[in-house]
């Protein structure tokens, strides 16, 4: 076996356990993975909350140059 033989047959034995693990952790729908439980949603009451309010103005800052 010459080198690029070997590095042929490393390079699909790495490209092999690459794809493998993303098939496992990939995103591929349900497939292999338990079902979601469908959850109810309740609607949250609505709460009058007071209106914060307004920050003082402010005005332009003024500094001393020097010459």
């Amino acid at each position: 076996m010459n080198s690029q033989s070997v590095a042929g047959l490393l390079g699909a034995i790495v490209a092999s356990i690459v794809l493998v693990v993303a098939v496992a952790y990939g995103p591929i729908g349900q497939f292999g993975k338990p079902a979601k439980p469908a959850s109810i949603q309740q609607p949250a009451p609505v709460q009058a909350q007071p209106v914060p309010a307004a920050p003082a103005p402010r005005g332009p800052v003024i500094r001393e140059v020097p010459n």
